[in-house]
């Protein structure tokens, strides 16, 4: 019976950033070599290891073969428990699970790349996600999370600050809802800084406003918005390409910034929350 060959996780590793990064330029800096070790790599994969092609070229884009489907799959099966193994026998203090509270407002935008890098990194730690309004979070009992992210007023900071950056008005970029009277608003359920402050700036600047839609979920005053049916108020980063940032041009007063912060509540020291805590002060830098 003939011996199968052995496959480098090297090779594989490449063969998957191949795939993640959407060619072999991109994937050449993920792994640290030229693009020409990693087409070397490659063709080592195809010709002497798998003996059949993995990718082929379909209007100037790199698509995988069913083979090459095939062997995806294996690949991110033997890479994980590879990085699994890794992390029992080396950290063994890395196992273990963390728990963390976040509004949904920054739950699409910014923690998918968070949890992906340090489950990459710590693939046996389980993270509990939490979702809940910032009033919410900030009333949890001592103990019950072990990391909060939280939006709070300039001034009224408490924990490391992520971020600060501008509220803003926003509206459908393809509807003209902020040019009725009164205008329709939706805003966040109260206690919420950002309704707030919206009220009180158009109160302020005259402008006649009605409370059309009222949520503690970003996504729904997202899609309330977005269909055209209110103006709503927000952080920059949260505003999605479909939507205008309106201003005095439009009627709309300045609003003030407002800070993202996180705080540790858990009494506990780990390394698991520590290193969870530092994915997420770099997450929010970029």
């Amino acid at each position: 019976m003939a011996t199968l060959p052995t496959i480098d996780h090297e090779l594989l590793r490449t063969f998957v950033a191949i795939v993640d990064q959407g060619g072999f330029t991109r994937a050449a800096a993920a792994v640290n070599r030229t693009q020409s070790a990693v087409s070397m790599q490659i063709k080592r994969l195809e010709e002497d290891v798998i003996q059949r092609p993995l990718f082929v070229r379909q209007n100037r884009q790199l698509v995988l073969t069913s083979e090459g489907n095939t062997l995806l799959g294996y690949a991110r099966k033997i890479l994980s428990l590879q990085g699994e193994a890794l992390t029992l026998l080396r950290q063994p203090d890395m196992v273990g699970r963390v728990r963390l509270g976040v509004p949904d407002d920054y739950v699409m935008r910014f923690l998918p790349g968070i949890l992906r890098t340090f489950s990459q990194a710590w693939p046996l730690v389980d993270v509990d996600v939490h979702c809940a309004p910032s009033s919410v979070l900030s009333q949890q009992p001592q103990g019950s999370l072990d990391l909060i992210i939280m939006t709070r007023e300039i001034g009224d900071e408490i924990g490391t600050i992520l971020r600060r950056e501008p509220t803003v008005w926003v509206a459908a970029e393809s509807h003209s809802t902020h040019l009725q009277t009164p205008v329709p608003l939706a805003l966040f359920e109260a206690p919420c800084f950002c309704r707030r402050h919206a009220c009180n700036a158009l109160d302020r600047a005259g402008r006649a406003y009605r409370l059309a839609y009222s949520s503690p979920s970003l996504a729904t005053l997202q899609a309330v918005v977005g269909a055209g049916l209110a103006v709503s108020a927000w952080m920059r980063s949260l505003v999605t390409a479909e939507m205008q940032i309106l201003g005095k041009e439009e009627g709309f007063p300045e609003l003030p910034e407002a800070s993202i912060v996180l705080l540790h509540t858990s009494s506990t020291q780990s390394p698991i929350i520590d290193s969870l805590a530092e994915h997420i002060g770099e997450g929010f830098r970029l």
